[in-house]
């Protein structure tokens, strides 16, 4: 089997973040760029982590994939700032694979806002710390990823009708329309984002697959703004679309 044309660093903090968040960008390749196809999209670009044969890099690994390679940690202000959360770790993820043998042609760090808010200004500082050599990608999920599955949630029959009826009964708001009320903090608590979306999917993971790759993308982008599924499909239209159709200005 040939090489793909381009490869696309991808830091997360687990496989379902990574097909999650590839599922979604793949999507929006496929279409805004005219002449890939699914058939060819395995031969135009590949997802990896820091070496080239991994499926993701794990921000628990970071790390260790640094010392591995005998990169060294990278302190230091940003802008003159103090970090916010992630912010150094995901300027170590980027200066690792910037020095990876075979550069990434992109890179999409993908993170769980956990309730807080300070987490993309930390992505965002990291990102601008310098001119890396390749489009960086921010996609946080506000506040789990499980919310950017919900939101993508359409009742199929009268049953999951009702799914969604009762839970929006017992959480008081709709876990579909209003999926960024749920939280992240305890698990199994009441406003649990698993706890609802186990409730609508069943535990079904095909089901649950079926919310992100077969919903209408402009469905997605329309409800998914308070849960930074908006601002993550924007982000891939303006930083990763670019890479193989050409560049743009919003690429930049």
């Amino acid at each position: 089997m040939s090489e793909a044309s381009y490869e696309f660093g991808v830091v997360c903090e687990a496989r379902a973040d990574r097909e999650t968040a590839c599922g979604l960008a793949d999507r929006v390749l496929l279409e805004d760029v005219p002449w890939l196809e699914p058939e060819t999209l395995d031969s135009y670009r590949r997802w990896r982590g820091a070496r080239p044969e991994t499926d993701f890099l794990k921000w628990a690994s970071v790390r260790e994939e640094c010392q591995r390679v005998g990169l060294k940690g990278i302190f230091g202000k940003f802008g003159g700032q103090p970090g916010q959360p992630d912010a150094y770790m995901a300027r170590l993820a980027l200066t690792l694979l910037a020095s990876s043998e075979r550069r990434p042609a992109a890179v999409v760090l993908v993170r769980d806002s956990d309730g807080d808010a300070r987490r993309r200004e930390g992505l965002e500082q990291a990102r601008n710390d310098k001119p890396w050599p390749f489009p960086v990608v921010i996609g946080l999920a506000e506040p789990k990823r499980e919310c950017w599955v919900l939101v993508g949630f359409k009742p199929e029959n009268a049953e999951e009708v009702a799914r969604v009826e009762a839970s929006e009964q017992r959480l008081s708001f709709n876990p579909v329309l209003e999926a960024h009320r749920l939280t992240a903090r305890e698990h199994g608590a009441k406003n649990d984002a698993k706890v609802a979306l186990a409730e609508l999917t069943q535990g079904d993971l095909e089901r649950e697959r079926a919310c992100l790759a077969e919903t209408p993308l402009v469905l997605l982008e329309g409800r998914g703004e308070n849960t930074g599924l908006t601002q993550y499909l924007k982000e891939v239209r303006a930083r990763l679309v670019p890479v193989l159709s050409g560049p743009s200005e919003s690429s930049r």
